[in-house]
């Protein structure tokens, strides 16, 4: 396999959750907004052609929320998410490591995590040849649904800092696109 074979990271902040009194963190449901707008970032996914092969989910239940409103617009293309216990609650660093772990069979990964670990990885990962602003908007704020995509030219396992060129940062809302 040729080392320029580009592939994709999607970091993917959940969608707008619930604050139910009563709930710990872990368990916040989606709020009812959320819920409507989740599918917009799979619908988004598939307009831009980039249809994950791995999907990396947050057990949290706001992020496997997110997660099946975005699978139900992936269709049978989608793959079936890995459920990871150690993203909630993990830092840029951590959720790297666990990055570093796709097996390289993997063009397009999906994370769907929380803030701020999805917008400071994203920060690490941001390679000087990135969208300006796409990388300004990312930095300034990183709302729920916030997209960001990268190009990666090496391994999963090599992906350090700097080495990702993020292309889009995306927030999908309804009536926009």
């Amino acid at each position: 396999m040729s080392d320029h074979h580009i592939k994709r990271l999607l970091v993917l902040r959940h969608a707008k959750s619930d604050y139910p009194l009563g709930v710990v963190d872990h368990e916040r449901p989606l709020a009812s907004r959320g819920e409507r707008e989740a599918p917009l970032a799979g619908r988004w996914m598939v307009e831009h052609g980039l249809i994950p092969d791995y999907i990396l989910c947050s057990d949290a239940l706001r992020t496997r929320a997110t997660c099946a409103w975005v699978g139900s617009e992936l269709g049978e293309k989608g793959p079936t998410p890995y459920l990871d216990s150690r993203i909630y609650g993990a830092g840029p660093s951590r959720l790297l490591s666990i990055i570093n772990e796709t097996p390289e069979t993997v063009g397009t990964l999906l994370v769907i995590g929380h803030m701020p670990t999805v917008q400071e990885l994203s920060m690490r990962l941001a390679s000087v040849d990135s969208s300006e602003d796409a990388v300004m908007d990312m930095a300034t704020r990183y709302p729920t649904l916030g997209l960001t995509v990268m190009e990666i030219e090496k391994p999963w396992a090599e992906l350090d800092g700097r080495d990702a060129r993020i292309t889009h940062f995306e927030v999908p809302r309804p009536g926009r696109g």
